[in-house]
């Protein structure tokens, strides 16, 4: 069943590419516009740029969190998957797991580019990109409990931001601080097992309740 819904979600995502487009170009325009606002000047191009890198791609990753249960709302799915025989929470892991493969994953591919504009040694790239590996998936499984509670509201998108982002800065400072030790000649183990730990606990409980609320909301 779980690779149904993932081969689903990835066809769907496929017939609408400029949802992902949008999240990935935001993502580049938003990296892009800091190096020519605050200048030129290499060391505080490398200082700020794990900072900028990662609030861009999680700005970039809540794009598309208002859409994860919407069409599927809208067009009677989320009824069947909820009256359905297989464990709700197994298949929302698995849409979850789609969302980061279109919004998630093409970020941490092209973050070792972005870093070519911060003067970013390249000793750094494997980090970044692991830290986004790691840390991304995280940020969807997290935004999917947001979007479960905020399916059907007007004015969701909002309140989406308003849920999620308080439960995002852990991630945030720990993939940002894992780049930044490795800058600053120290192992960046301990950041990277601690997003790898908060990627196991999401993995189990998210998708939990995420199946709770999608539960409330349909009532």
């Amino acid at each position: 069943m779980i690779p149904v819904i993932v081969r689903r979600d990835l066809l769907l995502a496929m017939r609408r590419p400029s949802d992902a487009a949008t999240a990935l170009l935001f993502f580049v325009i938003v990296t892009s516009l800091f190096p020519l606002g605050v200048g030129a000047e290499p060391n505080l191009l490398r200082a700020i740029a794990p900072g900028v890198i990662w609030v861009a791609a999680l700005l970039s990753s809540m794009l598309s969190l208002a859409r994860l249960f919407a069409d599927d709302h809208a067009d009677g799915t989320l009824d069947q998957l909820l009256l359905g025989a297989a464990p709700l929470g197994v298949l929302v892991a698995a849409k979850g797991f789609a969302h980061w493969l279109v919004s998630g994953l093409p970020l941490a591919l092209i973050a070792p580019l972005i870093a070519l504009q911060y003067d970013l040694p390249a000793a750094l790239y494997g980090v970044l990109a692991l830290s986004l590996l790691l840390g991304t998936p995280v940020l969807s499984l997290i935004g999917a409990i947001g979007a479960a509670l905020t399916l059907g509201l007007r004015g969701g998108g909002v309140l989406l931001s308003l849920l999620v982002l308080p439960l995002y800065v852990p991630v945030l400072i720990i993939g940002a601080g894992s780049v930044e030790m490795a800058a600053a000649g120290l192992a960046p183990d301990g950041q990277l097992l601690l997003l790898a730990a908060l990627l196991i606990v999401a993995a189990a409980f998210a998708p939990w309740a995420t199946s709770a609320a999608l539960r409330i909301s349909s009532e």
